[in-house]
């Protein structure tokens, strides 16, 4: 029998002890960090925007007039670009990772798009926006009206989308799949009222926060042109529009000449993410409704 030496062994126990201390105090400081910088940030946000934040400044339309400025059109913009990004996102977005996990034969090609697919979830931004002003502006002719900007940003949201719901049907036990082909159904039938009625948590967890870094781009939609100048309020998908990080950029830049348009950038900050709260909120209850049913 192999001889232990009590005394080696409390000297790890209590080197162990030590290293766990020291690493939850840098996580405690890490997570602290995060909070102050938000905090701060919502501080200063509010302390500059709350009191030009009123009814005229959210239905009134721009203005170069500081006091008579409103973000209507903005939000209109924004409104119209979430009714593109969400349906051409979720459906291509899930519809590939079904086709990834569940049909694909597993191989070469297989690996290729996925790791492809995984890569191109860390592309910046701007280069999005290059392959949208070149596909969609120029080559479709659609110019930079609502239609260019949402697939655009459809783009640049796909491969998060794609991973978290291949992650989610992954996570699916094999045995709900197994069960259903052994009672006799398809496999679309197993895929439509199985895997992915179980896996719809996940993928709208995901989704989340697609769409969240989606309402809040701005460099996509400077590179295709979208203007925040003062133009009507958009009413279909082939109207000029701008949006509301693009009138945060506009009036933030505009400040160094007019001080007052750095408190109408902070009020539309408010307002976006006011805007943002609501459509987390709706997913967050559609995902927990799910979770509950399955």
């Amino acid at each position: 029998m192999r001889y232990v030496d009590e005394a080696v062994v409390e000297k790890r126990m209590k080197s162990r002890v030590r290293n766990n201390s020291i690493l939850k105090f840098i996580f405690l400081l890490s997570t602290l960090f995060g909070l102050i910088v938000l905090a701060v940030l919502l501080v200063r946000v509010f302390s500059q925007g709350i009191a030009w934040l009123d009814w005229d400044f959210i239905t009134g339309r721009l203005s170069t007039d500081p006091a008579r400025a409103g973000i209507m059109g903005a939000i209109l913009g924004t409104s119209w670009l979430m009714l593109v990004v969400i349906p051409v996102t979720l459906f291509i977005g899930v519809g590939t990772a079904i086709y990834l996990e569940l049909y694909a034969k597993p191989g070469r090609f297989q690996n290729f798009i996925a790791t492809n697919i995984s890569n191109l979830a860390g592309v910046p931004s701007i280069v999005y926006g290059l392959l949208g002003l070149t596909i969609f502006v120029r080559a479709l002719d659609f110019g930079n009206v609502v239609l260019a900007g949402g697939l655009t940003l459809s783009l640049l949201v796909l491969p998060i989308v794609i991973v978290a719901a291949q992650e989610s049907i992954r996570a699916v036990p094999n045995f709900l799949s197994e069960a259903s082909y052994g009672m006799g159904a398809t496999k679309w039938q197993t895929v439509k009222k199985i895997i992915l009625p179980a896996a719809l948590p996940g993928i709208l967890t995901g989704s989340i926060l697609a769409l969240s870094r989606a309402i809040g781009e701005t460099a996509p939609l400077t590179v295709i042109g979208i203007p925040a100048l003062l133009i009507p309020f958009p009413g279909g998908l082939f109207d000029t529009f701008t949006a509301l990080p693009m009138q945060i950029y506009y009036w933030t830049l505009d400040a160094s000449l007019v001080a007052e348009y750095a408190y109408l950038a902070a009020a539309t900050i408010i307002v976006l993410l006011v805007l943002l709260f609501l459509l987390n909120s709706v997913a967050i209850f559609i995902r927990n409704k799910f979770q509950q049913r399955y």
